[in-house]
């Protein structure tokens, strides 16, 4: 019994090591330096103040605030719409069609994300593969703007994202029992009344899952929205990133990373809260 404990000591040490090091102390620090202030060169000022986080509440950063969330929003409603049919569809193929589909959707995740935006410059561009064969096919007769506007950020975003809303949705509606939805069927129910009353109940928590997967890394994704937005559209993500970086406000930085970190777990809280009540519905 002890040799095992040993064991478990040895394989959860280096997890621990990790989370300190690499997780707790740092957002300890970003914590800290969110109550500092910051002078005229950049640096800190080690005097404890509460404007970084009133100074939240103005007009403009609100106005970011909510172009993030009418972002993520956005993204999430297609991602849903987009997720749903397809997963419904891989699960009616053989397991071995299953796992060649889903081994397509992970395909993506080989190659790095920044490389994949610049691929949709080559796409979106006036100069680029749509643009040319739509000018080609006589179907307009001058190039398109379809980059570095609103359009072109959810279009990057789904893109991304669209991962995380399908893998929760699939491991949900794979567990389904198709003699349910066999039943629904010769009972003369719709596919719109099957879906309704026996699909989506069964899938509410893993829809929530997956809309919390893609809700949240949405509002910070800043190069999706610096390559594919040119800088005109500004989220959480380049706010934060403009901070620190660009205009040298660390403290502030700080605040909006906290802001951030607080949306973050209060969606899970919220996921947590309902997590049991969306089981039951699931299991009724």
């Amino acid at each position: 019994m002890k040799k095992n404990n040993y064991l478990r000591a040895i394989f959860v040490f280096p997890l621990i090591i990790y989370a300190l090091f690499l997780i707790a102390l740092p957002l300890l620090y970003i914590f800290i330096i969110s109550f500092f202030k910051s002078d005229s060169y950049g640096g800190m000022i080690e005097e404890l103040t509460l404007m970084n986080y009133i100074d939240l509440f103005d007009v403009v950063y609100v106005k970011i605030f909510l172009q993030s969330f009418l972002v993520a929003i956005i993204t999430t409603i297609i991602c849903v719409l987009i997720a749903y049919p397809f997963v419904l569809a891989v699960c009616h193929k053989s397991k071995k069609t299953q796992k060649i589909f889903m081994t397509i959707v992970m395909l993506p995740f080989l190659t790095n994300s920044l490389i994949r935006m610049y691929g949709w410059i080559v796409l979106l561009r006036k100069s680029g593969i749509i643009n040319e064969v739509l000018l080609r096919l006589n179907i307009i007769e001058s190039p398109l703007s379809l980059m570095y506007n609103f359009g072109a950020i959810i279009v990057g975003m789904v893109y991304t994202l669209l991962p995380f809303m399908l893998l929760p949705l699939y491991s949900s509606v794979s567990t389904i029992n198709k003699s349910l939805l066999e039943a629904s069927y010769d009972l003369g129910a719709s596919k719109f009344k099957t879906f309704k009353n026996i699909i989506l109940p069964q899938t509410i928590p893993g829809l929530f899952n997956g809309a919390l997967m893609v809700f949240t890394p949405a509002l910070g994704y800043f190069f999706i929205v610096d390559i594919l937005g040119g800088g005109k559209i500004m989220i959480l993500g380049n706010l934060i990133k403009n901070q620190f970086l660009t205009a040298r406000n660390w403290p502030f930085g700080a605040a909006i990373s906290m802001f951030l970190i607080f949306i973050t777990f209060l969606l899970i809280l919220v996921y947590k809260k309902l997590g049991g009540k969306m089981d039951d519905l699931g299991g009724a």
